[in-house]
């Protein structure tokens, strides 16, 4: 088969020259292949707060949330699930401002579930466990403290949450060179890790699950309540192509273990922000 690709006038004679379709494919200059580049509403990056977005218990560092703000909310759908409530998640990440900055936001390990800054769902333990099984449940870890030796023992034992309960041995009122302190001495002494295994014995008969989460404290809340939960909310009204989950308390036990090995997740572990940083600037491909 031939094509004709010009024609010449020369005089009064008209030449046309024709040449094979092989001839004409073998001199089409050939496009680089580039991969297709993802669209923002086909990834979601979901992170966890302490260790991950921030140091622990403090505030964002404005470099890293430039950068997060800059360069990864332009690239790809973006959420925070979060063991602490609301309150505490404006404290460290700069204030309301987040409402408007993520797409989801998912405090209480997803038990409240806000999206575009309102909020759309909560659970509600009271609802779910009794009075009846609470009451019994909050008498014995304050008579278990009230027994425990710590160095020291500040106030705000026992934070109520919509979807969970959460125990601090030391108390919550402590300053930040204490909460370092426990955090040291709980390390050695694995305080958290005893009370717990004392609380399954105790009450097996509630569906209770508990999960160690930042320096002081750990979470107490129905069997499925775990960050995991926040995976109900975006698959019923979402449809997205990869989820991405950046935690840094991922070994068993940890608050971020459960939606860190769930197999609809792509799982990051991170110790700080600079690590969080270096992955995400590898998957985003970020120059």
């Amino acid at each position: 088969m031939f094509v004709k690709l010009s024609t010449h006038i020369r005089g009064r004679f008209v030449v046309q020259r024709y040449f094979s379709v092989q001839f004409v494919k073998s001199y089409i200059p050939k496009r680089k292949m580039t991969a297709t580049t993802p669209k923002r509403e086909d990834i979601l990056l979901l992170f966890d707060v302490d260790g991950t977005l921030t140091f622990p218990r403090t505030v964002v560092e404005p470099e890293f949330e430039k950068f997060f703000y800059t360069n990864v909310k332009p690239r790809a759908t973006i959420g925070i699930v979060g063991g602490s409530d609301l309150e505490k998640m404006f404290e460290q990440l700069n204030g309301e401002k987040i409402l408007n900055e993520f797409d989801f936001i998912f405090p209480e390990n997803g038990l409240v579930q806000i999206e575009a800054g309102k909020e759309v769902g909560k659970q509600n333990i009271i609802q779910h466990l009794g009075e009846k099984n609470l009451q019994r449940f909050i008498n014995y870890v304050l008579r278990y403290l009230s027994e425990l030796e710590l160095p020291i023992k500040r106030g705000t034992f026992i934070e109520f949450r919509n979807g969970m309960m959460n125990v601090c041995p030391i108390g919550r009122q402590c300053t930040r060179e204490e909460r370092n302190m426990f955090a040291a001495y709980d390390d050695e002494h694995k305080i958290r890790a005893k009370m717990i295994a004392k609380l399954k014995e105790e009450f097996t008969d509630i569906d209770l699950t508990y999960s160690i989460g930042g320096q002081i404290s750990f979470d107490v809340f129905p069997h499925g309540w775990d960050k995991t939960f926040c995976l109900r909310h975006i698959e019923a009204y979402h449809k997205f192509k990869e989820i991405h989950f950046f935690g840094d308390k991922t070994d068993p036990g940890g608050n971020d273990y459960e939606l860190y090995i769930d197999p609809r997740v792509k799982g990051h572990k991170v110790s700080t922000p600079n690590d969080t940083k270096r992955i995400l600037t590898e998957i985003l491909n970020i120059k």
